[in-house]
């Protein structure tokens, strides 16, 4: 690791900024993991679209699909291809407590940057806080390495910015990934900005948590590297407009980018998130590749309306 357990929050303070994607795992049709094309996919990523960091083996990644040993091979593949050209967090989401720490401390030992875990789906409602605070106090434990959290509906509840506060204070949670409504992420950041980056994945809001909360990190999903090529970098650009103070043209630039998030968007069958993305990565000339069952693949008309919405929306090839 680059930096000491007690020294986590400081380092990502001045470490952990820019634009991070949620990376897609790229399978073969007899859906093996495509090691070649992830690492082409990363050098694109990195060297092309500026990209500052990676997470890695989430549920874009679709890690619910994974054996472990995959996981912690796609925390590899990532590690070397990203190695001193971008920064890392590994996804260690899981049901299992064991495989949770296993899979931080593989993350730990390989050098990553940095761990995400995924609140867990409980069980029970009653004294939900304190199992919360145990969950998390018990993970940290077994590690040294910068955790963030991260609170999403898909749990079945979303963790209070109060909670998250108290979680805050824990020596290595060092970030969190805050899939929640504006109102709560900004009563977390006035809570917990001194402790922990707060961030949330709605490229939508990005630019508006820049200027109106001084946040420093995208964490994150998948528009760095959908919304934009090698000849089109409006995401970066008005990201670096804004971190620079000139909030006028980054707004300008931001909301030319209008008739993308449309198309994108407007076109992705609600069952079909990660089929729709890979089939436009393909179309970006990109690697997608196929999902895992029970996935659903696009059909041929999902693919011409998304094709024809691509062809039109505006980004330069």
């Amino acid at each position: 690791m680059k930096y000491t357990r007690k020294d986590a929050k400081a380092y990502s303070r001045q470490h952990m900024k820019g634009i991070w994607a949620a990376a897609l795992t790229p399978f073969t049709a007899d859906h093996a993991i495509d090691e070649d094309a992830v690492r082409r996919n990363y050098d694109h990523w990195i060297e092309d679209l500026k990209i500052d960091g990676f997470f890695v083996a989430g549920k874009q990644g679709e890690f619910f699909s994974m054996s472990l040993d995959e996981r912690k091979r796609s925390f590899e593949l990532a590690v070397e291809a990203c190695a001193g050209r971008a920064q890392t967090i590994m996804s260690c989401s899981d049901q299992n407590m064991d495989v949770v720490i296993e899979l931080a401390q593989h993350a730990q030992k390989i050098g990553a940057d940095y761990i995400v875990v995924h609140a867990p789906i409980l069980h029970f409602f009653k004294e939900q806080d304190e199992t919360l605070l145990n969950y998390y106090r018990t993970i940290a434990e077994k590690v040294d390495i910068g955790i963030a959290l991260w609170s999403h509906p898909d749990s079945g509840y979303l963790m209070s910015p109060e909670l998250c506060n108290k979680l805050a204070d824990i020596e290595n949670v060092v970030a969190i990934k805050y899939s929640v409504p504006r109102p709560m992420y900004i009563e977390l950041e006035r809570l917990a900005g001194d402790k922990i980056l707060v961030s949330t994945a709605s490229e939508d809001e990005w630019l508006d948590n820049i200027i109106d909360l001084k946040w420093q990190l995208y964490l994150c999903s998948s528009p760095p590297y959908l919304i934009q090529t090698k000849n089109d970098l409006r995401m970066r650009e008005y990201t670096d407009l804004a971190f620079a103070g000139k909030f006028e043209e980054a707004r300008r630039i931001r909301d030319s980018l209008e008739p993308v998030r449309k198309a994108l968007k407007g076109t992705r069958p609600a069952e079909k998130p990660h089929s729709h993305q890979k089939y436009w990565q393909e179309l970006l000339g990109q690697t997608g590749g196929t999902v895992r069952t029970p996935l659903l693949e696009l059909t041929e008309a999902e693919k011409k309306v998304t094709r024809e919405a691509f062809e039109n929306c505006g980004l330069k090839l």
